[in-house]
């Protein structure tokens, strides 16, 4: 579904380069929900970024579902991100003057397509992630946990190839980021979608089928779940604790 080789990407400020991104491999298959976690600086933000066509990269290669993003026109590239791609954002980015229900629908209403299939699936949505009760209400009437599960109906409104989100339970409380996890469960589980989610927080990560961890640029570490979540959260602590540590070493040097 999502294979990227030898990604580099790096900023130029000044007279001065930094590189971000120094040569990252990774694949995420169909039907996978796949996180990234690593420090602040590390370039996660960068990676989403590339994979979602928003900034350039470098040098290496991106392809979502068999087509290669590099070479691209701003056409192309928006085109991916119009129909390829579902995308899920910390601050919701719900639109205050439309309901729950006309939210989820925004995208097929943007491509003249809000027609009874998408309305069905609409419907579905609201069903599958239990916000049926708030259709008809704003995103101020609503909770952070309930307006986030409408982010993440509407991210598959258009039946994407992937669903890419940065930070999604990052302004939640504990009990609504599971119930946001939830949802991206379900929709794996019972809509096929393929998620690469992009977060700080180890809990929300132990759900997930495959965990990168990002440093420097460079990925640190591949873990894979077993299906045992609370077994592989403390994998995770262990990996993430031994990602700092060796950090530290390195100041120390």
């Amino acid at each position: 579904m999502l294979y990227v080789k030898n990604l580099k990407k790096s900023y130029t400020v000044g007279k001065n380069i930094y590189p971000v991104l120094k040569g990252v491999s990774l694949s995420v298959a169909k039907g996978e929900f796949a996180a990234v976690m690593g420090p602040s600086g590390s370039g996660k933000s960068t990676l989403l970024n590339c994979i979602s066509c928003y900034i350039p990269f470098d040098e290496g290669h991106i392809a979502l579902g068999g087509q290669e993003l590099k070479g691209l026109d701003e056409a192309g590239l928006a085109k991916v991100r119009n129909e390829k791609l579902g995308f899920v954002f910390q601050d919701f980015m719900l639109l205050d003057g439309l309901t729950i229900r006309e939210n989820i629908l925004v995208p097929r209403i943007i491509q003249g397509k809000a027609d009874r299939s998408a309305e069905a699936l609409a419907d579905r949505l609201l069903r599958l992630f239990g916000i049926t009760h708030i259709a008809g209400k704003y995103p101020a009437e609503v909770s952070g946990g309930e307006r986030q599960r409408t982010a993440v109906a509407r991210s598959l409104i258009n039946r994407p190839l992937m669903i890419l989100a940065d930070e999604p339970t990052g302004n939640l409380d504990s009990r609504s980021s599971r119930t946001v996890i939830e949802s991206f469960e379900n929709a794996r589980n019972q809509m096929g979608a393929t998620i690469f989610m992009v977060t700080h927080d180890s809990f929300s990560a132990s759900f997930c089928d495959k965990v990168i961890l990002l440093k420097d640029g460079r990925i640190y570490r591949q873990l894979s779940n077993s299906g045992n979540q609370k077994q592989f959260h403390n994998i995770l602590l262990d990996a993430v604790g031994e990602m700092s540590q060796d950090e530290n070493e390195m100041e120390v040097l």
